[in-house]
């Protein structure tokens, strides 16, 4: 997930690390890296939301015998994987693993999680997603499936791009019970803003970055962005809004009968939005790699970004999924469908790179996980500003 996250973006793939003639007192904080112990208290917190919930064998272990790990990858909120221990052989029909979420600070408002934890449900009942086992205020538990996260460079490999297309049309077309207004981009874009406006940062080499990004005068920019896309159709679907190489599982243990190697995951963001969201927002993932294990935690290639044979043919497996195709439709019919999707999407990548580094920016101000968030922001706006010249 974002779970659910720069400087200057290179065109080699790696960036200059804070510290060449820019001393940058977070990198320095992070030098050895990430955490990576559980603390005391939140393996009590979790023991007891597993004792709680899950019942069965976990309600006759001892705090000392729990286990509980971090999982990697996540921007928003916090992930533990726990687990009974292996001499302890399960009662019923309890899971010996389950994966605990711990929300982080939270953006999108109560009512978000609220609508989250309902479409969580609804996705686990329909097999779409992980089972659910338990939900309260501070996360949930959810159904640990043996998988990896995709790699950044695995969204590059044309049968994988292909099932991410198929499995994004079929996302597409569910009917959920939320507002079907398009409301949620500008709505949550807006919001940012202004609590961008009233931000103060104290850390020295948090207010250098932040000046930095205020020169674009960002306000005059959201409307010069919001005047293109009104202007560049796009149908309002259900829109997953994340679907980064995090929140794609390749599943261990699938039916070998399946062609399904993937699931889609994480799902906090997820709303009626425009299909060129999804469509762009996807396509900026290609450039962005969150496993990096030094400062600022990620890395960016703008050379990684689809061409335009590779949105091809992710658009041509979408369309298949969705019958878009109909059986009279000429080749040239279906070279202005394809042409109209580049721009849909492409255009559609600005408002990715506008949203997530405005969520950047209010990140390096509240949130406690350790990453380069307002690096970040700086990497994604540099790179709005590119793809508008193309594009707009």
């Amino acid at each position: 997930a974002r779970t659910h996250f720069q400087n200057r973006l290179s065109h080699t793939g790696s960036r200059s690390l804070p510290g060449n003639g820019d001393e940058d007192s977070e990198a320095e904080s992070f030098r050895d890296g990430r955490t990576d112990e559980v603390d005391r208290d939140t393996k009590a917190r979790a023991f007891a939301w597993c004792r709680d919930f899950l019942s069965g064998a976990w309600r006759d272990i001892s705090l000392e015998e729990f286990q509980i790990s971090i999982v990697s990858g996540g921007l928003s909120n916090l992930l533990y994987l726990c687990s009974l221990p292996d001499n302890v052989p399960a009662m019923g029909d309890e899971p010996r693993q389950v994966l605990l979420r711990v929300y982080g600070a939270i953006l999108q408002g109560v009512d978000s999680l609220v609508l989250e934890s309902v479409m969580f449900a609804i996705l686990a009942e329909r097999l779409l997603g992980p089972r659910l086992y338990g939900i309260f205020p501070e996360g949930r538990l959810e159904q640990y499936l043996p998988s990896k996260r995709l790699r950044t460079e695995q969204l590059r490999v044309p049968e994988l791009s292909a099932e991410i297309a198929v499995k994004l049309a079929r996302f597409h077309r569910m009917v959920m019970p939320f507002n079907k207004e398009p409301k949620w981009l500008f709505g949550t874009i807006d919001r940012y803003m202004d609590q961008i406006l009233k931000l103060k940062f104290v850390r020295e080499a948090h207010v250098k970055k932040f000046n930095k990004l205020m020169k674009y005068n960002l306000p005059e920019e959201l409307e010069n962005l919001r005047a293109l896309l009104a202007a560049t159709p796009s149908p309002v679907v259900f829109c997953h809004n994340d679907v980064q190489e995090g929140n794609i599982l390749m599943l261990d243990s699938r039916n070998p009968t399946s062609t399904d190697k993937l699931m889609l995951i994480d799902f906090e963001y997820s709303s009626y939005n425009y299909r060129g969201f999804d469509f762009g927002n996807h396509f900026c993932e290609w450039v962005y790699d969150y496993t990096y294990e030094q400062w600022p935690f990620f890395k960016a290639n703008l050379e990684n970004y689809p061409n335009r044979q590779q949105q091809l043919h992710f658009f041509r497996n979408y369309l298949l999924e969705n019958k878009e195709y109909s059986e009279n439709c000429t080749q040239e019919e279906q070279s202005q469908i394809e042409k109209a999707m580049i721009l849909e999407a492409n255009r559609f990548a600005l408002a990715s790179h506008f949203f997530w580094g405005l969520w950047s920016i209010i990140q390096a101000k509240i949130s406690t996980i350790e990453f380069g968030y307002m690096d970040y922001a700086h990497s994604r706006f540099d790179a709005y500003f590119k793809q508008k010249k193309l594009f707009a």
